[in-house]
């Protein structure tokens, strides 16, 4: 009998997991063909105004835009990175223009919005939505509803559409600029250094800075080293300085740091070989090696397959300096001299 009943048992269990399995496969089926694209509107011509701004609002103020990104790595989709509400964003619609024909394609967007949000209530999302299957769109709109007029909606590039040749080894992404930024020499040290690494492009997103800081942005543009994405977020949401809800009880932290990274890597993906995510007073130092080229090589044979490398951070105290390379023609510049901080704080354990 008690045999019998473990069999009984055995058998109800295995039932209930087939029949879980079965629910959740068919709701997952659902769940998808929910988000495929489906033809709402048939047209000559795709409208709609193209927008080039960095950050776009939609008109529920609740979603702000900051581009789309095609992504073709596990299916064929648009991915939009974006900052929302974690709470009050719910539903949002892809709606995808078709040239020549002029069909109008809406699919339903999986929100993800990232987990280190540090208590602020907007946060980045990757708004993702499949393509059609029968076009490669080369905009796209985004909208709270799958009902409407495309002609009331901006349109957004679809970046990455075109495959293209990677053209540079390191693009450094330094986070927000921000708050009349004015270390222009630490900046000058750090870019120089960057460059005897081998670092080819540094991607900064520019809030606001001082008026030196733009003339030395200006060189270094002009040197082909630079590139500068606007970055007026303060015009749409009430940003903090700090880096968590509870020091600052605004809309978004670090003036919105995470977004801004998360775009960059996407942006630089196709054309990079490594994109590296900085903070302006960080640099990746080689112990064993006299750049990041060799450096990165060493490290893909010791770990290869591995597409993501995390690097132990240090901290230098300003507080404890020493008197090598006090150049006294620096002393006119506003900002720290990095090479006199040469002492380290211990290990943490």
């Amino acid at each position: 009998m008690l045999c019998c009943g473990k069999k009984s048992y055995f058998a109800a269990a295995l039932c209930i997991i087939t029949l879980t399995s079965m629910v959740t496969l068919s709701y997952l089926r659902l769940q998808r063909l929910s988000h495929l694209p489906k033809i709402v509107q048939e047209g000559s011509r795709c409208r709609g105004k193209v927008t080039n701004s960095t950050i776009t609002a939609l008109k529920d103020n609740r979603t702000f835009i900051i581009s789309p990104y095609f992504d073709d790595r596990e299916s064929k989709v648009t991915r939009v990175i974006g900052i929302v509400h974690h709470e009050d964003v719910k539903e949002l619609y892809c709606w995808f223009c078709c040239q020549p024909d002029g069909k109008i394609y809406v699919s339903k967007a999986k929100i993800d919005v990232h987990s280190d949000r540090f208590g602020f209530p907007y946060g980045t999302a990757d708004i993702v939505c499949l393509e059609p299957e029968n076009c490669d769109p080369t905009h796209v709109s985004i909208h709270q509803s799958p009902h409407g007029n495309i002609d009331q909606l901006p349109r957004f590039e679809i970046k990455n559409r075109k495959a293209e040749t990677v053209s540079v080894d390191f693009t450094v992404c330094i986070s927000t600029m921000f708050g009349n930024y004015n270390n222009v020499l630490q900046f000058i040290q750090s870019m120089e250094m960057y460059k005897i690494l081998g670092v080819q492009k540094v991607v900064i997103y520019k809030n606001n800075c001082s008026h030196l800081m733009e003339k030395v942005l200006k060189f270094y543009i002009e040197e082909g080293t630079v590139e500068i994405i606007p970055w007026p977020i303060n015009s749409h949401l009430r940003v903090s300085s700090k880096w968590h809800f509870s020091m600052d009880a605004t809309h978004i932290g670090y003036y919105g740091q995470i977004t801004a990274l998360n775009d960059c890597i996407y942006r630089n993906m196709q054309r990079s070989k490594f994109v590296v995510l900085n903070d302006a007073d960080e640099i990746i130092l080689p112990l064993k090696h006299p750049d990041w080229k060799t450096m990165m090589s060493s490290l893909q044979e010791q770990n290869p397959g591995t597409g993501i490398f995390l690097f132990e951070n240090h901290i230098f105290p300003e507080t404890v300096s020493t008197h090598m390379f006090n150049i006294s023609s620096w002393n006119t510049v506003p900002g720290v001299n990095i090479l006199q901080h040469v002492h380290r704080e211990p290990d943490r354990k």
